[in-house]
């Protein structure tokens, strides 16, 4: 699998099974993932190696329904994963594919959650998310939705009660990323949701999150803290 140009594709499902997949560069590097691994940790303690999955191929195809997303993946380490990102991705036969809610206000807003200093992603802004995990593993399939509105709940307490979730998932490929967008709208505006998650996080002791930033234009933007993907996606939504 060699990364294709950046790109968007809508997609009305997505079909992501697990698979028996040797990653060459965990063997290749396992000394230089052990050392960093050591160095991240004295900085943040509070990070943990769980275990995480990432993708080793996929192919998009039309059926009856529409165009659906067949991938395949492979759990590693997650000081594996960090290693691979931080190393300037050396490493083309896996792809970071992840699923966000892309949450949306009432009155418009995109709500972007700011990631707390104690975290592998200190200071940067994209939709609550993460790498899924063995929780997100349903019958040897990797269930995104159930990833993006878990991690959502757990970051936010914003539940899929509280939501309007679309048919469809929107793609976007940055490179070594794949972010599976299912854009999600609640009926509370920007300074409700805002206010909801603060009294959330403040019962947390140990939040993902320092709290939610609304951006309702491009002039809200924040072109150093918000990754390449998320900016691509919200120029397209608006």
């Amino acid at each position: 699998m060699i990364w294709g140009p950046p790109r968007i594709e809508t997609v009305q499902r997505i079909d992501y099974v697990i698979d028996d997949y040797t990653w060459a560069f965990v063997d290749e590097q396992a000394a230089q993932i052990d050392a960093y691994w050591e160095r991240l940790r004295a900085q943040k303690p509070r990070l943990f190696n769980g275990r995480v999955m990432m993708m080793s191929g996929y192919r998009i195809e039309q059926d009856a329904q529409g165009k659906v997303l067949y991938g395949t993946g492979f759990e590693t380490d997650y000081k594996a994963f960090l290693a691979w990102r931080d190393f300037g991705f050396p490493d083309q036969n896996a792809m970071n594919c992840f699923a966000m809610a892309a949450l949306r206000s009432a009155d418009g807003a995109f709500m972007l959650g700011r990631m707390g200093n104690h975290t592998a992603a200190a200071g940067r802004l994209y939709f609550p998310a993460g790498t899924p995990d063995q929780d997100d593993l349903k019958d040897g399939r990797i269930d995104l939705e159930g990833s993006a509105l878990r991690e959502l709940t757990e970051e936010t307490g914003i539940t899929p009660e509280d939501l309007a979730i679309s048919p469809e998932w929107t793609l976007v490929f940055d490179g070594p990323r794949l972010a599976c967008m299912m854009p999600v709208r609640t009926s509370l505006d920007a300074k409700a949701l805002t206010a909801r998650c603060a009294a959330f996080l403040a019962e947390d002791k140990e939040p993902e999150l320092t709290g939610l930033i609304p951006i309702f234009s491009e002039a809200d933007f924040d072109t150093v803290r918000m990754p390449g993907f998320m900016l691509d996606y919200m120029r397209h939504a608006m």
